[in-house]
């Protein structure tokens, strides 16, 4: 009985004093809207087709090209294409890191946010230059996401140079440290600016159609953000939107009229709980992670205008539902979904218009 005792006592003080690598910053979720409305659950996306079957874990992104060959980043490292009418996919580049987000530059290159190894740029024979990998002397912790402007100009997130994805994002979620930054990289000089920083798990980036401003995601906080890049608001920046029913991720344009963002999955009450409390947020770190609040199957997909109301709500609300959706691409009249844990992407249909 001493024995079951002290091991309570022992686990008790475990959980309340072990170190942690976060170090939690108390905040207040806003209540999670109810699913009703632009939100309304509805099963659109159980039509999705699986694509590239067992060719690799975790297909983060992808990138489409004017013909139709799909590019896929995997986290073991690998690039691979998938060609139209040529069967098995091809691998295109092994990056030795985790590519994450995916776009091709005005001369037709792939440039590669990698959350281990920086900025990348990938010619057509596979081989890879690195861009950047660190900003006014603070390195890159977790690489993102990007979009490229017409004039070679890439603008980029890193989500949390404290924590990268060998840490997972759970960890600068759970901190809400303000670890993420928005910059551009500048293909002329080769030189990087910092546009935003102390930003809540910096995600999705996307320009606008007209290039005078670039959105960025905060997954941490629940809303998307918008800076000018151009015009009397030059410099500025504003929520776009905000209190998003789930947790955001990746984002893109589809370069006339709407933004698509995925939403890794729906918003967890008890993580929302927990805003307000950082030392319990350490408790539940110390925890299995079994134990810690778990994202539900819950595939989803908004259409945002450019003035950022929901214009499409695509969801599939199951437990063999195509999820998590950690990005989505508007190609040739279907959107091709990324995923951080499945073995396909995913290749939905947009209904004629």
């Amino acid at each position: 009985m001493k024995i079951l005792i002290f091991a309570v006592f022992a686990l008790l003080a475990w959980l309340a004093l072990a170190p942690v690598p976060i170090d939690p910053v108390a905040w207040e979720a806003p209540p999670a809207p109810a699913f009703e409305g632009p939100y309304a659950v509805n099963d659109h996306l159980a039509t999705v087709r699986r694509v590239g079957r067992s060719a690799g874990i975790g297909p983060e992104d992808v990138a489409v090209t004017a013909n139709g060959t799909v590019y896929v980043g995997y986290e073991d490292g690998r690039i691979v294409r998938f060609v139209p009418g040529r069967g098995e996919p091809q691998l295109f580049a092994h990056t030795g890191g985790r590519p994450l987000g995916l776009e091709f530059d005005p001369e037709g290159r792939l440039v590669v946010c990698d959350g281990d190894k920086g900025l990348l740029r990938i010619a057509p024979d596979g081989t890879i230059e690195v861009l950047a990998t660190a900003a006014n002397g603070l390195p890159f912790g977790f690489t993102n996401d990007l979009d490229i402007a017409t004039n070679g100009t890439i603008y980029f997130s890193d989500a949390s140079w404290k924590f990268g994805p060998a840490m997972k994002a759970r960890d600068d979620i759970l901190e809400h440290g303000g670890n993420g930054r928005l910059m551009k990289y500048d293909p002329g000089t080769g030189t990087v600016t910092v546009l935003l920083d102390g930003l809540q798990f910096a995600n999705g980036v996307a320009l606008s159609p007209d290039e005078r401003a670039v959105l960025v995601v905060q997954t941490g906080s629940y809303n998307v953000l918008r800076y000018w890049l151009d015009g009397p608001q030059a410099g500025t920046h504003e929520v776009f939107i905000d209190n998003l029913p789930g947790i955001p991720d990746g984002l893109s344009s589809n370069g006339r009229d709407t933004y698509w963002l995925a939403l890794f999955t729906v918003r967890n009450p008890a993580l929302d709980a927990l805003s307000s409390y950082p030392e319990l947020r350490k408790v539940v770190y110390r925890l299995p992670q079994f134990l810690q609040p778990q994202p539900a199957p819950h595939a989803f997909v908004l259409g945002l205008s450019l003035d950022g109301e929901v214009v499409h709500n695509l969801q599939h609300d199951s437990p063999d539902s195509f999820a998590p959706v950690t990005s989505v691409t508007e190609a040739g009249g279907r959107l091709y979904l990324g995923s951080l844990t499945q073995d396909t992407f995913g290749v939905f249909t947009l209904p004629a218009q």
